[in-house]
């Protein structure tokens, strides 16, 4: 047999069933099930503590005593939850334990996961497992290398995961359309590579006519970052093919949004793809952008190249869209997971009740915590002499995550003064756990939008 023969994908179905009832929290996974006898049983109890900032559910604990446990063929887990409103939260914790991509010589480890919990809501059910779906795509993808999912081929999987979807349109700006249409941020990212960098626009109409102010969520698809010019190091660049990890949760946070149905607002989502790589058509450090928000940007920095493509997308989105709410989702800075550590993204937002929805999302198991909004004590780290600002601060100990997502601010002026909610969720750290993608930030879009109307938004 050819080696390409002996490559698998592991790609192990999650299936979610209501059979089994609260008691305690606890854990119970057999291996091999045959006629209801288990080869091999492991039982965990999840941890009684729960700090305020945490999950109820302890979903990190599941995810782990799964990884732990795992054998080969098929997986039952009985989930014994202490609270039925565990179930969205423990569910997707099943779906982070169990990635589906690698391209190995040996046979994958399990087909398929069955998980029984302690909820008999036949309509919860389905909706948990839409979102269990989308993070387990959004973790292939980011997990997938970018000599497989270059931007052509990151634009060709979106037409397929939302072909047949209802009432969606699609749109693709790329390569040199990019520039034509004011859009010189992503375009400037992504020139110097081979794949052409592009914008895709998704949308989610009603039935009969839009009704009420879109929500937009806006993701970072940088499919590869080598800092370009400002190249990384040898040490500093492997990893960098999750850098899309923003990207992807926004596109199947939309899919599970638009397959769940009952959405009473249009919705869209804007991926802005770009390859960060080094040739002679690379942007240089002095060179001056002018941006989709009118504003001109010196580059001093190529390795600042995410809130470069951000700055075009919700740029674009406030004044095509004219959006209620702005949602940016990215994986922007090193500084995050120092700001706010490995589990928790950070959030910087200029609206209270918007950054209140969010941080309550803990419940969903995707965890936020704020960072200061306060633009006046930031803009002079972006001060330049020849442009409206730079794309890199000062001084890097003065706040990094929240600059950075003040960059990506500055060019919404114009939006917020007619009022409009902005959250950017900087999720660098928790997008994944050691080598493997989490598909952090599915199940939070997903639980945020339906916290909106409550939060008046």
């Amino acid at each position: 047999m050819a080696v390409a023969d002996t490559i698998m994908k592991f790609h192990p179905t999650i299936r979610l069933h209501g059979r089994w009832h609260r008691t305690n929290s606890a854990i119970i996974t057999s291996h091999n099930v045959f006629s209801d006898v288990a080869s091999r049983l492991c039982v965990a109890a999840l941890p009684k503590a729960c700090s305020r900032h945490n999950c109820p559910a302890q979903p990190h604990a599941i995810t782990d005593a799964l990884k732990s446990n795992k054998g080969r063929g098929d997986l039952s887990v009985i989930l014994l939850l202490a609270h039925p409103s565990h179930a969205a939260a423990a569910g997707c914790a099943v779906a982070r334990a169990f990635p589906r991509y690698a391209l190995k010589r040996e046979r994958a480890a399990a087909a398929n996961v069955d998980v029984y919990m302690g909820c008999d809501d036949t309509e919860a059910l389905r909706q948990i497992g839409l979102i269990a779906e989308g993070i387990q795509t959004c973790a292939e993808l980011v997990d997938t290398p970018c000599n497989i999912l270059n931007v052509p081929e990151y634009v060709r999987r979106v037409q397929e995961l939302v072909s047949g979807l209802p009432n969606v349109t699609i749109r693709v700006i790329s390569g040199e359309d990019l520039e034509k249409e004011g859009l010189r941020g992503i375009y400037g990212v992504g020139k110097a590579a081979v794949g052409p960098p592009a914008m895709v626009v998704l949308s989610y109409t009603l039935p009969g006519g839009a009704v009420g102010k879109p929500v937009v969520w806006v993701g970072k698809g940088i499919v590869y970052d080598t800092g370009g010019l400002s190249i990384k190091s040898k040490d500093g660049m492997p990893g960098m093919k999750t850098d899309m990890g923003g990207s992807a949760a926004v596109l199947c946070a939309f899919v599970a949004a638009v397959k769940r149905g009952g959405l009473n607002r249009p919705l869209s989502a804007i991926l802005c793809m770009a390859e960060n790589s080094v040739s002679a058509a690379a942007t240089r450090p002095d060179d001056i952008h002018v941006m989709y928000s009118g504003k001109t940007v010196e580059i001093n920095n190529t390795d600042a190249e995410g809130r470069l493509v951000l700055a075009d997308g919700v740029a674009w989105a406030a004044k095509q869209l004219q959006p209620a709410v702005i949602v940016d989702m990215a994986t922007l800075t090193g500084a995050q997971g120092v700001a706010t550590g490995h589990r928790h993204a950070a959030m910087y937002c200029n609206n209270e009740k918007l950054e209140a929805a969010a941080q309550a999302r803990r419940q969903c198991g995707d965890l936020t915590f704020p960072v200061p909004y306060a633009p006046e004590f930031f803009a002079a780290e972006f001060a330049s002499a020849v442009a409206d600002m730079k794309n890199s601060v000062a001084c890097r100990s003065n706040a990094q995550v929240s600059c950075a997502a003040q960059f990506i601010g500055n060019h919404l002026e114009p939006f917020f003064e007619a009022g409009g909610a902005w959250l950017h969720i900087d999720m660098a750290a928790p997008s994944h756990q050691g080598p493997r993608a989490t598909g952090y930030g599915v199940a939070l879009l997903c639980q945020l939008l339906d916290e909106l109307p409550a939060a008046g938004l």
